[in-house]
């Protein structure tokens, strides 16, 4: 597997900038439109539960979970992307990820931050 496999974030064609930090550099945030989130719960299918509890036993990455996880990262990103868009904001600002048990079938993934309207200053 190549790093395309492991990697997530933002895709360059996305028109709604996603950024960690408060604001962004060389822009001003004209607007605030507020919480904005992605979410989405995958479970495990029975053989990489399987293959995880063996490879945990000798250790060493469990690619497959981690590939699975990036996959699911990914959606809740652009169901946070879907969102921003639709409450008419071009950014996404304090984005962060949630990420918890779900009622030990699945794993819940949840992508949020506040959505604004952001200019070139």
């Amino acid at each position: 597997m190549g790093i395309e496999d492991y990697g997530g974030g933002q895709t360059a064609q996305s028109d709604v900038l996603i950024v960690t930090t408060n604001d962004v550099p060389g822009y001003r945030v004209t607007r605030v439109i507020g919480e904005v989130f992605g979410l989405t719960v995958r479970s495990r299918h029975l053989g990489s539960q399987i293959g995880a509890g063996l490879k945990s036993m000798i250790g060493g990455e469990l690619k497959g979970l981690t590939k699975t996880l990036v996959q699911t990262r990914n959606q809740a990103m652009e169901r946070l992307v879907e969102q921003a868009k639709a409450r008419g904001a071009n950014a996404v600002l304090m984005m962060r990820f949630d990420v918890t048990e779900a009622a030990d079938v699945g794993t819940e993934v949840c992508a949020y931050g506040t959505a604004a309207v952001v200019e070139k200053a």
